[in-house]
């Protein structure tokens, strides 16, 4: 026999994959569904946080904050696009509109990633609506 096989141990079967805790105590179905918190406000702005918060906001304190958090983003997001469709009459929106179109997507993926780690994520800007 040559090394490798003498030290080699036997393998094990594998698993299936089960819902393991994230770092910092956070379950993984907890971490897939604050990352749906923030990815939905890309497509439904603030109803997709909102629903997802009503429902999961007594069950884990992480989706409480993180629901509340891409909610109040989104809201605050609803009231740039409002400012927009104002100013896009002296064309002042009609610029805005791209930026703030971007800036939604940008954010709301760096939340996803940072709520699927399990981490709790600030957005840099946001008006504090719910608290």
């Amino acid at each position: 026999m040559d090394e490798k096989q003498q030290g080699a141990a036997p393998q094990q079967p594998q698993q299936p994959p089960t819902l393991q805790a994230a770092p910092g105590g956070v379950s993984k179905e907890d971490c897939t569904m604050g990352m749906l918190c923030h990815l939905l406000g890309i497509f439904t702005l603030f109803l997709g946080a909102l629903i997802i918060w009503l429902i999961k906001k007594d069950q884990s304190t992480f989706l409480d904050d993180q629901g509340k958090e891409a909610l109040n983003f989104q809201l605050t997001i609803l009231i740039a696009w409002v400012a927009a469709g104002v100013l896009s009459f002296v064309l002042i929106g009609c610029f805005l509109m791209p930026v703030i179109w971007v800036l939604n997507i940008i954010f709301c993926i760096m939340g996803a990633l940072a709520a699927n780690k399990g981490q709790r994520y600030r957005y840099p800007f946001n008006i504090r609506f719910i608290k």
